[in-house]
């Protein structure tokens, strides 16, 4: 039996969200969004986080920052050590300082502002043993030996290769950080960055590149219940296969501007 264990998230409404700029792929101005639709669906989220007995706190959202839903990029929280971000796009940058306001407001947790360009969760994801770090497009790989000082684990690094998946959290996702264990697509990574993954995940569930152009990967796992897109429907029966539950959800305007479950979803680890 999977044992899910509770989780405190941090979220941040898209009551500004618009596609006013291009800084990846799937971004596209000329191709507006539905805001009223946007905050339906992450409310839906942010509810579904909440009767499977999961805290949320939230963001308050600024009007200037269109992208600023995407909580996951502002900061990564292990072990009660708050690392912010340092956006590569300028149209960001002003995030950066939000979360960082809203962590030393609260108190009790270590905080540090970065020296080196990092987007938060976007391109660290946690298990117990390692911290995965991406790099190619976004996060620089100093951020990756900066990351390894102030949290005290293992950093590894891995390199995406397609833009697409211009961040971590869109190629591989943490199902149980206890065993480390995850499911990943493997044409998202350089060679060396697969061989890295395979020898430390041999039996990791390996996504397609279907599921993971649909955001399969861009998903939320508490140990058991795996809360990703709906349209992934290929992860639906191998993650059953393995014990999981997914939890399908409709975030499809979110997707518009390449983000989705993950990157509106930040874990706050004590």
């Amino acid at each position: 039996m999977r044992i899910a264990r509770p989780r405190r998230y941090l979220m941040c409404p898209p009551a500004h969200f618009r596609i006013a700029y291009s800084i990846n792929p799937w971004m596209d101005p000329r191709k507006p969004v539905d805001p009223a639709l946007a905050l339906l669906q992450w409310e839906d989220l942010r509810d579904r986080y909440q009767a499977l007995g999961h805290t949320v706190e939230v963001l308050d959202p600024l009007p200037e920052l269109p992208d600023m839903v995407f909580a996951a990029n502002g900061a990564t929280v292990v072990d009660g050590r708050v690392l912010g971000a340092r956006f590569a796009n300028p149209e960001r940058a002003a995030e950066a300082p939000a979360h960082l306001e809203w962590f030393r407001a609260r108190g009790g947790l270590e905080v540090r502002e970065p020296v080196h360009v990092n987007e938060g969760e976007g391109d660290f994801a946690v298990t117990s043993s390692w911290v995965l770090a991406g790099q190619g497009f976004r996060s620089s790989p100093l951020a990756h030996d900066e990351a390894q000082e102030f949290f005290r684990r293992p950093v590894i690094s891995l390199e995406l290769t397609d833009p697409r998946f211009y961040h971590l959290d869109t190629a591989l996702a943490v199902l149980d950080d206890a065993a480390d264990e995850v499911m990943y697509h493997p044409d998202a990574f350089s060679p060396g960055s697969r061989a890295v993954l395979e020898r430390l995940f041999p039996d990791a569930l390996l996504a397609t590149e279907e599921d993971a152009a649909a955001f399969g990967l861009n998903a939320v796992s508490d140990g058991r219940n795996v809360v990703l897109p709906l349209a992934a429907a290929g992860l639906y029966a191998p993650l059953r296969e393995r014990g999981y539950v997914p939890v399908g959800v409709d975030v499809s305007e979110l997707h518009k501007a390449g983000g989705s479950v993950k990157c509106c979803t930040q874990e706050i680890r004590p």
